[in-house]
């Protein structure tokens, strides 16, 4: 996705790190952009590249977490991501400029949707219950191509999961004509830009797009 959201992530612990950056960069609206493991390096890094999410650990050598955002004249939207879940710990966050805490210990999913909560400007330290403030964040945001694909789209995709491929079957399961088959295949192969049926139907499993199956009713021939 173009539009991804860039983050950079600091923790001096590299498994958590590693399995940090490698948990999100499966997720297709979340890029990962650049780690840093103190922060004298989490400085650096900031000067080279400028990501739309800051993940940050509160203990680091050469320069805590907050301390590294304190020093910042425009830090980006920050989360706190630490073992210390505790109120105080949580305050010094706050006070440095911080819009997330979470412990280590929290979900993936939370921590997807706390990154895209504060992409969009929503201040979570300041949103008395997190999992409301967080659950219109849950879903994985889809660029405009892939979402706006149709319901037909959707189902032909659903028939092709389940292996059915072939283009007369295919017209036969939709009760649509062949070359109706065909230009719902340009649009979808155009919207997720692939270039063959199976290519198609993995892009839309990785991106978590809804596929429909196809029901067993009858119903009147049409081409929409």
């Amino acid at each position: 996705m173009n539009d991804a959201i860039r983050i950079i992530i600091a923790d001096d612990h590299v498994l958590v790190l590693d399995g940090m950056r490698q948990a999100l960069n499966a997720l297709p609206d979340i890029s990962v952009i650049g780690i840093a493991t103190s922060g004298q390096e989490l400085v650096r890094t900031l000067e080279e590249a400028h990501p739309d999410v800051l993940l940050v650990d509160i203990e680091m050598p050469h320069g805590t977490g907050i301390a590294v955002l304190h020093s910042l004249d425009n830090p980006p939207p920050t989360l706190v991501v630490t073992m210390h879940a505790d109120d105080d710990h949580r305050r010094q966050a706050q006070t440095a400029g911080a819009m997330g805490f979470l412990s280590k210990s929290s979900p993936l999913r939370d921590l997807a949707a706390a990154i895209r909560a504060v992409n969009d400007g929503v201040d979570l330290l300041s949103e008395p219950d997190l999992a409301r403030a967080l659950e219109p964040f849950f879903q994985i945001r889809l660029s405009p191509d892939a979402a706006s694909l149709t319901a037909r789209e959707r189902e032909l995709l659903g028939l092709m999961s389940r292996g059915i491929t072939h283009t007369s079957e295919l017209a036969e399961e939709m009760f649509i004509s062949q070359k109706t088959v065909k230009n719902h295949l340009s649009n979808i192969y155009e919207k997720l830009h692939v270039s063959d049926r199976t290519q198609a139907v993995v892009e839309a499993l990785r991106l978590g797009i809804g596929i429909e199956r196809s029901d067993t009713e009858i119903r009147p021939h049409d081409d929409r």
